[in-house]
């Protein structure tokens, strides 16, 4: 790919990633007040990290089996309440664990 083609995607790029961003405040100029609207903009972070985190949990370990150990150990901690940092460690523990007695 020589460099003119390279910076011509790069701007692209750059305008969709803009208009995607821009478009909304252009077109919605006053608060939002439908509340089903409103709840269901609130749940759109939600879903879209957990659309991402989802696949790259199981794409993350060579075995499945450890990635759901890991994804297991991190839900448990999490419904008991413990901050990130915990249940990113335990997780971690928990693949490293599950690959040592899978033999990976």
């Amino acid at each position: 790919m020589n460099t003119e083609t390279f910076f011509t995607y790069l701007i692209l790029m750059a305008v969709s990633t803009y208009l995607i961003r821009a478009i909304p405040f252009v077109l919605v100029k006053k608060k939002i007040e439908n509340r089903y609207v409103r709840s269901f903009l609130y749940y759109i972070p939600y879903a879209v990290l957990t659309a991402m985190t989802i696949p790259a949990i199981f794409y993350a370990t060579s075995s499945v089996w450890s990635a759901v150990a890991g994804l297991v150990a991190a839900v448990i901690l999490s419904l008991f309440g413990l901050g990130l940092m915990p249940v990113a460690v335990v997780a971690c523990i928990a693949v490293y664990a599950a690959e040592w007695i899978i033999g990976v």
